[in-house]
């Protein structure tokens, strides 16, 4: 008995990469599987409807699993609601839901379109949402269920040329603490993976400058098979204590991320004027401001 033996998952982007790991790792555990993958560029254009999610089906298939494709969008109301639907009509159920699908439209901040960021922002966020609200009921009837959100390192600490990214990613992240918070008392959680991984996703990544070079070369060591286990962990019933957490998974490691809290306070009995926050607050709290760091700078060692 594996450890997701009777209960259903849909996991989105599932064609490739992180995805597919996830999906072939749940099938692995004996959960059945919704694998799906619009089969688009990283930009989100064109599709294959048959391909990527189907490959992986008959790959589940062929391990003795059993899963079936879906090919809608995440970015999509009435396409979040086919998958959890093809889930129930396939399986009579739906017991996780990991929000994997993503895009990419990297540029920096000041040559940035509105349509540069909007189309990120409804795939990651909006995506994320329109598929875990449309699971949701049928967590809260079934008085069980678990989401896994991907979030990103991006959104977490920081990175070039990434604002529509970063600024979907840390959404989800706030979105996740308060579908944890909302679905508490109906015994459903909501996790989130900032997942290091050399996916096709991540091979589009500039190599203009000897950083982006050795940031790229560092990444392809990363392993997107390793994100599976831990996704698995969370949605068996081994996690249902584990809620409201933001976690990473980079090789053979396992993070607990930090979340925002005070550090630092500043008072006065009088009452604050511009000059005397000028004068006293800011150089009070210098000493504890946070860099302008990227990811690299943070994780600078090889990945176990």
């Amino acid at each position: 008995m594996g450890m997701m033996e009777g209960k259903a998952v849909l996991v989105t982007g599932a064609g490739r990469g992180v995805g597919r790991g996830i999906a072939l790792a749940m099938a692995r555990a004996g959960a059945s599987v919704v694998v799906n993958d619009l089969g688009v560029s990283l930009a989100g254009e064109g599709g294959d409807e048959a391909s990527p999610a189907q490959q992986v089906v008959e790959e589940i298939r062929a391990l003795g699993g059993k899963a079936v494709a879906n090919h809608d969008s995440v970015a999509s109301w009435d396409g979040a609601c086919a998958m959890v639907q093809a889930s129930v009509e396939a399986f009579g159920r739906i017991d996780g839901v990991v929000n994997n699908a993503g895009n990419l439209r990297d540029v920096l901040f000041h040559k940035m379109s509105p349509d540069d960021f909007r189309a990120v922002i409804d795939v990651h966020l909006f995506g994320s949402f329109n598929t875990s609200r449309a699971a949701a009921p049928f967590f809260k009837e079934q008085g069980s269920g678990a989401f896994v959100h991907m979030t990103s390192t991006s959104g977490l600490i920081g990175n070039l040329g990434q604002a529509n990214y970063a600024a979907a990613k840390l959404g989800i992240v706030g979105m996740s603490k308060s579908i944890a918070i909302d679905m508490q008392r109906f015994g459903v959680r909501s996790n989130c993976i900032a997942p290091f991984a050399w996916t096709r996703m991540v091979s589009s990544i500039p190599t203009d400058t000897p950083e982006q070079q050795k940031r790229v070369e560092g990444l392809k060591k990363l392993d997107a098979d390793k994100i599976g286990p831990f996704v698995v962990a969370l949605c068996g019933d081994a996690g249902a204590r584990v809620t409201g957490q933001v976690f990473g998974v980079r090789n053979n490691e396992i993070y607990l991320f930090s979340q925002s809290r005070p550090i630092r306070t500043a008072h006065t009995a009088e009452g604050w004027t511009p000059e005397a926050i000028a004068d006293r607050v800011f150089d009070q709290f210098a000493n504890d401001f946070y860099p302008l760091h990227k990811s690299g700078d943070v994780f600078t060692w090889d990945p176990v």
